[in-house]
């Protein structure tokens, strides 16, 4: 039961769950999942979030997004619309709470550098190192590495995974979290949620910080069906919002989340009704269940090209990316080479090329800018 709504039978249920990798008793006051929850709020890799780029490296402007608001901002809506499917919202928000666990220094240009670095030596994908995180490398507990989190938070973490990686994960866990990347079924509906609820949260607030840095006005906005429609919505009724810049985005933003959400959970229902899951591995089974309907998904899908051709592909951005890979270049060099020495618990490592990826994802970013300018004696001006 969550707060007097109670679960569909459809919804991961934490009395029921598959259980964690290292047996521990039940906790007196939470269920399987709010223990989760509570682990990763306690993590180091948790609060190494905050200083970790959305968009916009974090010295850049103190109202940016980073890992950590984007988290927030995840977990916030997932609850939200799993409050509306009968879904189990605790699951939903810890899942959200660790999804970006793994994620290096300087955001997708710092994973893309570090894979590229890494291409020898096994790769290296995000979502792999969060549950990499959550598994081996929090050293908080005396009987076990990791945070031995139950299985289906670990399921919801993995939300990609490459054919090579999964079949190594199911050889050392058999029937494990990877298992689903091998028979091509789905994870809980709970951990669906959380990757539609993902790029909700970035499609929107990437407005606001695109609008914020000046790297985009509202009127470039205007052939974007999903945010102009709700501005115009915001004007009709507020017509003096068209002196008030900052409010009008806000509300019009705030229109189109709610817009989302409500779509989501309408579609959603129709699906499962559909299919009829009797439970939540039945839910698996079948195709994806949570996602929007086919207008709301187009227009989705047309801010998605607008945000990379106007955001993500700005000169600005484009400048930052090339100098964040070059560093995250120079110092995986730096370490893997042996010219600088990677701390205790990471040089005892037996492959130094992923203790080496290991360190520098779990860098902040401007961690990483410090050591970049010690190695190297590079300083990272701002632009």
């Amino acid at each position: 039961m969550q707060r007097g709504v109670s679960l569909a039978p459809y919804a991961s249920n934490a009395a029921q769950s598959r259980g964690r990798r290292y047996p521990e008793p039940s906790a007196l006051t939470h269920d399987a999942f709010q223990l989760d929850r509570d682990r990763i709020v306690h993590s180091s890799a948790f609060r190494r979030l905050v200083y970790k780029t959305q968009v916009f490296l974090n010295h850049e402007g103190d109202l940016f997004r980073t890992r950590l608001t984007h988290s927030l901002e995840v977990a916030q809506l997932g609850r939200s619309i799993a409050r509306g499917l009968r879904l189990n919202e605790d699951l939903v928000e810890t899942i959200a709470l660790a999804h970006d666990l793994g994620h290096t220094p300087f955001g997708h240009a710092g994973q893309h550098a570090l894979d590229a670095c890494m291409a020898a030596h096994g790769g290296f994908e995000h979502n792999l190192q969060s549950l990499r995180v959550v598994d081996a490398l929090e050293q908080r507990y005396p009987r076990f590495d990791g945070l031995n989190l139950s299985f289906e938070t670990r399921e919801g973490i993995l939300k990609h995974c490459s054919q090579a990686n999964a079949q190594r994960i199911e050889a050392a866990e058999p029937g494990g979290v990877a298992r689903r990347f091998l028979d091509r079924t789905q994870p809980s509906l709970e951990a669906q949620l959380c990757n539609l609820a993902d790029e909700i949260a970035y499609n929107a607030h990437d407005i606001d910080d695109g609008v914020r840095s000046g790297l985009l006005c509202i009127e470039q906005l205007a052939g974007v069906e999903l945010f102009e429609r709700f501005r115009r919505e915001a004007l009709d009724e507020y017509p003096q919002l068209r002196q008030q810049d900052r409010r009008l985005l806000y509300e019009s933003i705030r229109r189109m989340l709610g817009a989302q959400i409500h779509d989501v959970i309408e579609a959603s229902a129709r699906a499962i009704a559909d299919c009829a899951p009797a439970s939540a591995d039945a839910a698996r089974a079948a195709p994806p269940l949570i996602g929007f309907g086919p207008a709301m998904r187009a227009q989705a899908a047309q801010l998605k090209r607008f945000l990379f051709a106007n955001l993500y592909r700005h000169p600005r951005v484009v400048q930052t990316v090339e100098r964040a890979q070059q560093a995250v270049r120079d110092l995986f060099d730096a370490y893997a080479s042996g010219a600088a020495a990677l701390p205790g618990g990471n040089a005892a490592h037996e492959d130094r090329h992923r203790a080496v990826a290991d360190y520098i994802a779990g860098m902040t970013d401007r961690f990483a800018l410090r050591e970049h300018e010690r190695l190297t004696g590079k300083v990272w001006e701002a632009q």
